[in-house]
């Protein structure tokens, strides 16, 4: 028995698949690694930010308050961006993952009917 062949797929450039009217290509999966990264540098600067602040304000319970509670408020919200992410991740993985049954499935009744198999290009590279 032979291993049924991968879904050819092309692996278009970043703005071909982000122009892509037909959104038959997904660019998700590739943006959001540049994203989260972006997240985590705002909240950075969000929290040298609020500490800055109240060092300025000279008061000695803000200063602590922004010591103590501004890492643990910035720590929860690059939890839940990297919560958002993963999910938004999963998504399109399972869309892609259906895609290709969807062309196995396609390719097993074609050879049931004794059609003509479909030529199948080479499995695109690991996304990056």
């Amino acid at each position: 028995m032979s291993v049924p062949p991968t879904m050819p797929t092309a692996r278009a450039g970043f703005f071909s698949s982000l122009f892509d009217l037909n959104f038959s290509r997904v660019v998700t999966t590739r943006v959001v690694k540049w994203l989260y990264l972006i997240v985590i540098v705002l909240v950075a600067i969000g929290l040298i930010g609020y500490i800055v602040t109240a060092i300025i304000s000279g008061s000695v319970v803000a200063i602590i308050l922004a010591v103590i509670i501004g890492p643990l408020v910035a720590l929860l919200y690059i939890i839940m961006a990297r919560i958002f992410f993963e999910v938004l991740v999963a998504i399109f993985r399972i869309l892609e993952t259906n895609r290709e049954i969807a062309f196995l499935e396609r390719q097993q009744l074609n050879h049931m009917q004794g059609g003509a198999p479909q030529p199948v290009a080479p499995p695109p590279p690991p996304a990056a």
